[in-house]
């Protein structure tokens, strides 16, 4: 009995649960719903009635998030980007 082909190969998908979100941006499920709240992350898309989160609309709310110490950082880190 072989195992199923998605078990073999895990396969890159673009929307995900609102508990990978959170995962995938490195925050508890509790901390996601607030920072969805107050529209710091994206709001969930509709696929019929389940809520799926687009890793791409992720990645650009993570990227506005503000640093620790801004002022202070060096801003050559860019260029290894």
């Amino acid at each position: 009995m072989t195992a199923p082909l998605s078990q073999m190969r895990p396969v890159p998908r673009r929307g995900l649960s609102r508990d990978e979100a959170a995962m995938y941006v490195g925050i508890s499920v509790g901390k996601f719903d607030e920072l969805v709240a107050a529209g710091k992350m994206p709001p969930a898309r509709l696929i019929d009635r389940r809520k799926v989160w687009d890793i791409r609309a992720l990645d650009v709310a993570f990227d506005d998030l503000p640093y620790e110490n801004a002022d202070e950082r060096a801003q050559d880190w860019k260029t290894a980007v």
